[in-house]
């Protein structure tokens, strides 16, 4: 990208987001102005709001300037980030006067409004507003939320559910495992966002309906992964104060003379001696990857519930189930809910209703999950499944008995002195995280260093191995290819359908989907969760939309994201009815034998290698691979090998054909030799039908000898054409030109290209030292074709870094780092 083109860039964002920038650039200058941007701001701070400063100090103006100086540096990085991209797109949706509208307001109100109950709740005792009481607050996050909700009322359906349901996850478990009172007014300030948008937009919100499964499955794997992170928060500054904080015990590493401790209690085992050899046996590496153990889990379940996996929602059911318990099993003895007075029942009925709180969110995932556990029905191969038990519990059984038996072997180098049975519960105790281990009997730390080795690493080693595991088996799917669906396949082609590209879905990496009825078909692949089709549908053309429907549907009930890739004009209506953005991926140049002639100007080269070719005697062959001869074949092979061999860039795939392809009986070769008989060109011509007859033909596959003559190509297309016209065929195609640009597409000065328009265009020129799409592209505007746009069609913006990650592995499947190094040098020469 040019710096010309990153200036436009960065003009067009300041226009759409003036608000937003204004913001980030206010919070920098008083972040520096107030010295936060070095130190934390003190507890009198005229900035700050807070119970102590807006209602005892009586500076009511605080609840404002709150919104507009971060508390620190961290906080300014944050603000930063979240106004120049959450803020941004908000603003896009609102415009700027209700962005700072919005803004102001939700910020304002939500921190007096907040500054007022907690006021209230120390009056009444209230624990949490005890605690926090002398805490300010600076934090422009407030309103950034409360814009971020107010704006969710102006988008489209699906938007408007995906920023609503994660921005309240977000800000609840932020409340709930961190529990500041930045976290309260934060998650008021979201409230009152919602009730702005239906104000500001004054029009009904139309009802939200139910979620598609691939939709569904994101929001609840993104709820489960939102969850799993919460622990984690309990440790951020200040915490402590949230219903769930409780849990940082998990990860706090108390500080105790292992040494000391070992030599106290290896002499005299006294009843403090339990204690401190439970903290010594939390010390190290080890331990502290365990104690994370349960958020992992977490995290690999929400990976397999986005993907619909069945396994990974029983997964998520019994870790919640386990976190259950956690509030008891951390704590262990520190519950006291003795009362010994009246007054003291107001505490214990407040820390009885802390205890609940903890066990809210396991309960409220498990619910969830059970809620929606029709939503995850995709099951692994048994093969899957009986490869992933065994890796298992093999990894488990070998690792237990290496420490089992080198525990045993070492009974007198514990403290205490070990029995059998005490090394039997210390071998489950390895594989078990530090929050459990309180109901898991009397603790004992080896001093052997190779029993300190395995009671360090064989636990996280094991789950390690399970992690691996669950990811194989979540990629393990069923989808395959038979015979019959390839004849299946075949016989709807015939009939019709399918695109000039259609052909291509016969080719080795595709699978079928055929509807209820097996009247229509599409040719897709998966990879990295993403369905890619290739060409049109092969149904008849009244048959589009419900064919486009039903497959779309199987995708969502298998959780993989539909890519309809290199489709026609024709079907764009179907996408544009669903709400899918398309963008034009290339274009495809088409001739039309029945009026080719060679006549006039614009044919001259074309013509002056025709002649030529036929002054040099160039014969042709239009024949298929079967019914050439040896010979002929091997030096169709080797004219192949020796092109490919010339290349250090890897060969692309996908949509492009090798040798393997023109080997098919349906493929037609035309080939050119010289007059003794030297091959000098090869192309292949993939078939395309109308009610079993052949009405068209695609150029796949292209070769040309060292030393053919100048103007092969030429020849050989030009001759092909005229044979298609003496055979009544009515479209040759010279296939799809990658990133290109039809002539004069660009001319106009009624639509600025989009976003994705100038990346595809700077994607073009960037590849084209390596591939040459525009020069294959110039190539075949030498024969006057028409262009038809082809297209990608996707459902979910969000999806196409995924998107392309998926389409650069089904154009370079094979691609070895050499050879990416190769590219990569190629491109930047």
């Amino acid at each position: 990208m040019t710096t010309a083109d990153t200036g436009r860039t960065l003009a067009r964002f300041a226009r759409v987001a003036p608000a937003s920038i204004t913001l980030a650039v206010v919070v920098l200058v008083t972040s520096i102005a107030t010295g936060t941007l070095w130190n934390a701001p003190a507890s009198g701070s005229v900035w700050a709001a807070g119970v102590t400063t807006t209602i005892h100090a009586g500076r009511w103006w605080t609840p404002l300037t709150a919104l507009f100086v971060p508390e620190d540096a961290v906080q300014l990085v944050v603000v930063l980030v979240l106004a120049l991209t959450a803020m941004a797109g908000a603003e896009r949706l609102l415009g700027t006067a209700r962005t700072v509208l919005a803004f102001l307001v939700t910020g304002v109100v939500a921190i007096a409004l907040g500054v007022l109950l907690q006021w209230a709740a120390v009056g009444l005792g209230e624990i949490w507003a005890t605690v926090t009481e002398f805490d300010v607050t600076l934090d422009p996050t407030i309103g950034i939320v409360g814009t971020l909700v107010t704006a969710s009322a102006f988008a489209s359906t699906l938007w408007r559910r995906r920023i609503r349901l994660l921005t309240f996850a977000v800000v609840l478990v932020f409340v709930l495992y961190n529990g500041d009172q930045n976290n309260v007014y934060r998650l008021i300030a979201a409230l009152l966002g919602l009730a702005l948008g239906v104000i500001l937009r004054r029009t009904p919100l139309r009802r939200l309906h139910r979620s598609s499964h691939g939709e569904t499955r994101n929001l609840v794997a993104g709820i489960v992964a939102i969850t799993a992170f919460g622990p984690l928060l309990a440790l951020l500054p200040p915490g402590g104060f949230g219903p769930l904080s409780f849990v940082a015990m998990l990860f706090e590493r108390p500080s105790v003379d292992v040494a000391a401790v070992m030599a106290r209690c290896d002499v005299s085992y006294t009843s403090n001696c339990r204690t401190q050899l439970m903290m010594v046996s939390v010390q190290g590496p080890g331990p502290l990857l365990l104690s994370v153990l349960p958020l992992a889990l977490l995290l690999l379940a929400a990976v397999g519930l986005r993907r619909g996996r069945r396994f990974a929602l029983f997964l998520g059911i019994v870790v919640n189930a386990a976190m259950l318990v956690l509030p008891f099993t951390a704590l262990g003895g520190d519950i006291d809910l003795e009362v010994q007075s009246v007054e003291a029942l107001a505490p214990a009925v407040e820390l009885l209703l802390w205890l609940f709180a903890a066990m809210l969110v396991p309960i409220a995932s498990i619910a969830l999950l059970i809620a929606t556990r029709r939503q995850f029905q995709i099951h692994s191969p048994r093969a899957a499944i009986a490869r992933f038990a065994i890796i298992v519990v093999c990894s488990f059984a070998l690792l237990a008995l290496a420490y089992l038996v080198a525990a045993l072997a070492s009974l007198t180098e514990f403290v205490p002195d070990a029995t059998v049975g005490d090394i039997f519960a210390s071998t489950l105790r390895r594989f078990v995280p530090a929050g459990f281990l309180s109901v898991l009997g009397t603790p004992i730390v080896p001093t052997s260093p190779l029993v300190t080795v395995l009671y360090q690493w064989v636990g996280p080693l094991f789950w390690a191995v399970f992690v691996s595991a669950v990811l194989q088996l979540y990629r393990a799917t069923f989808t395959g290819r038979t015979v019959a669906d390839e004849e299946h396949f075949r016989a709807l082609l015939r009939e019709g359908g399918g695109g000039t590209l259609g052909f291509m879905g016969t080719w080795p990496g595709n699978v079928y989907w055929f509807s209820a009825d097996g009247e229509s078909a599409i040719a897709y692949r998966v990879i990295g969760g993403i369905a890619i089709t290739l060409s049109d549908p092969v149904c008849r053309p009244e048959r589009a939309e419900r064919t486009v429907a039903e497959f779309v549907q199987f995708c969502d009930a298998n959780s993989w994201v539909p890519v309809f890739y290199s489709i026609h004009d024709a079907f764009l209506p179907v996408f544009a009815a669903l709400g899918w953005p398309t963008i034009a991926v290339g274009e495809e140049t088409l001739m039309h034998p029945q009026s080719f002639d060679m006549v006039g100007k614009p044919w001259q080269k074309v013509r002056q290698a025709h002649n030529r070719g036929i002054k040099e005697r160039i014969s042709t062959l239009w024949t298929t691979w079967d019914d050439l001869s040896p010979l002929i074949q091997t030096q169709i092979i080797a004219l192949s090998e020796q092109w490919v061999s010339e290349k250090e860039l890897p060969e692309m795939g996908f949509t492009l054909g090798g040798i393997d392809e023109l080997k098919d009986p349906d493929v037609r070769l035309y080939l050119a030799f010289d007059p003794d008989g030297g091959l000098q060109a090869v192309t292949s011509w993939l078939p395309s039908w109308r009610d079993g007859t052949v009405v068209g033909y695609t150029i796949d596959f292209m070769r040309r000898a060292d030393g053919s003559i100048p103007g092969i190509m030429e020849f050989i297309i030009a001759s092909a054409a005229q044979h298609m016209r003496d055979d009544g065929i009515e479209v040759l195609s010279l296939s799809g030109a990658p990133l290109a640009t039809k002539p004069g597409a660009g001319d106009g000065d009624d639509d600025e290209p989009s976003t994705m328009d100038r990346l595809l265009g700077f994607l073009g020129r960037t590849l084209e030292p390596a591939y040459g799409f525009a020069s294959l592209f110039s190539f075949k505007s030498k024969f006057n074709p028409t262009y038809e746009t082809i297209h990608m069609a996707y459902p979910d913006p969000v999806a196409l870094p995924a998107i392309a990650n998926a389409l650069g592995k089904a154009y370079l499947p094979d691609a070895n780092a050499r050879e990416y190094v190769a590219l990569a040098r190629t491109l930047i020469r």
